[in-house]
């Protein structure tokens, strides 16, 4: 299918316009976001893209943990192609993280309909443009929070009970909103994601789109070191039981066991009781991870980990618990995805690479379900979760249309079994 009435300038152009207006939501002075999930930034993004959906004949449907859900039906009863990623960002984050992506699928359905409109084709599958809530995992732990509980990986109720550290809970923070809805969402047939890579590769060897052929093996930890708050001041050194410095050891071990182990592992959030100046700290809590293309390089790395766990114990006199894990292992993606859009990034004349994404994405949990396709389009020097994160004009549009052809050939059952 083609698009024979509306020139390629104008398709490009009506791309960059909307994601220009998506990105002035959360603006911040350094030209990022700052928006993170069902702040008023992400509302009234949510609220937009519901208009923009609706105006162009899509139907919108919200499920019961904020999904946000832009549907057209071809044929009543028959599974939907998902296309998208979310539009929450880190704070101060970038402003193409996730929200390229769902531009994209917006602007890609669009362009499918509109196709379809003018050939008479019906498409075997319907298709919907997807919003994901809380896939950054910044203010409601875990990330990707919307489409665990789409595959089940998540408990619903365990979801909207979680709370950000101001004490809000996920369905209440939806509800002030406006976006606490209900049901499970459209059934998927199949399921697409183009994100920014968030890495280098791609930008440095001049190649214009990523094939996702599998995921980094990573392990999450939400740590806590307890110990007892006493005087900064009156407290003689040996009585102390310092949480903050159990927590310190911690944060220091996390890099030992980078350069040890040749992983990437960091420590991205600290929250110290009571927080006071002249107060010795009665707990940390922190969020660790480990990642690495090599599964069994976490698990000697988590190993590590565990073993200068119980010596930091004793060297801070404090107890380190663990409360929650988030991980995954090394698993490939679709491989009959990863050819499809070889050959249609082959067919536009774009240069590609296979790659592998460090980053987990929704697309993670969903090639689980489904069969799914994840392309990268590069990031320049690598940079994100940052103001300065950005992706040439050139290269968003280049994966817009190969997204949209990748697409097409989804909704006509081309990775049918």
């Amino acid at each position: 299918m083609g698009f024979a009435d509306t020139p390629q300038e104008q398709l490009d152009s009506e791309l960059l316009t909307d994601f220009a207006t998506m990105s002035a939501f959360g603006e911040t002075p350094r030209g990022g976001v700052d928006r993170e999930a069902m702040t008023q930034p992400d509302v009234e993004q949510r609220r937009w893209l519901s208009g923009w959906l609706e105006e162009r004949g899509f139907s919108v449907d919200i499920d019961r943990v904020g999904n946000q859900f832009g549907t057209f039906e071809w044929t009543p009863g028959a599974p939907y192609v998902l296309l998208g990623s979310h539009m929450d960002s880190q704070p101060l984050g970038g402003k193409f993280d996730g929200a390229y992506g769902v531009i994209a699928a917006a602007e890609a359905a669009w362009r499918i309909k509109r196709a379809c409109d003018e050939s008479g084709h019906v498409p075997q599958y319907n298709i919907a443009v997807v919003n994901w809530f809380n896939e950054e995992g910044s203010r409601f732990e875990p990330s990707m929070m919307g489409s665990g509980v789409y595959t089940g990986k998540l408990d619903a109720d365990t979801v909207l009970k979680t709370e950000d550290l101001a004490g809000v809970s996920v369905a209440e923070a939806l509800e002030d909103g406006g976006f606490l809805g209900s049901g499970d969402g459209p059934q998927a047939a199949a399921y697409a994601e183009i994100h920014i890579e968030q890495g280098r590769i791609l930008d440095e060897e001049g190649v214009a789109i990523g094939l996702v052929e599998a995921t980094w093996a990573a392990k999450k930890y939400h740590l806590i070191v307890h110990g007892d708050q006493a005087h900064t001041g009156s407290t003689i050194i040996s009585d102390r039981h310092d949480a903050l410095l159990g927590a310190s050891h911690l944060v220091v071990l996390a890099r030992e066991i980078a350069d040890e182990f040749g992983i990437h592992t960091s420590v991205g959030q600290l929250v110290v009781l009571p927080n006071s100046p002249v107060v010795v700290p009665r707990e940390a809590r922190l969020h660790l991870d480990m990642r690495s293309p090599d599964s069994a390089l976490v698990e000697a790395a988590d190993a590590r980990l565990r073993e200068r766990m119980r010596k930091i114990e004793e060297l801070a006199a404090v107890r380190i618990e663990e409360d929650t894990a988030h991980q995954w292992d090394l698993l490939p993606y679709d491989p009959r995805g990863v050819e499809l859009s070889r050959r249609v990034a082959e067919d536009l004349g774009l240069s590609h690479r296979p790659i592998m994404t460090v980053a987990g994405h929704d697309s993670t949990n969903m090639k689980d379900i489904v069969p799914s396709v994840m392309l990268f389009v590069p990031s320049v020097d690598g940079i994100s979760h940052n103001e300065g994160e950005y992706t040439k004009d050139a290269d968003m549009c280049a994966g817009v249309n190969l997204f949209t052809e990748v697409a097409t050939r989804l909704l006509d059952g081309a990775l049918d079994e």
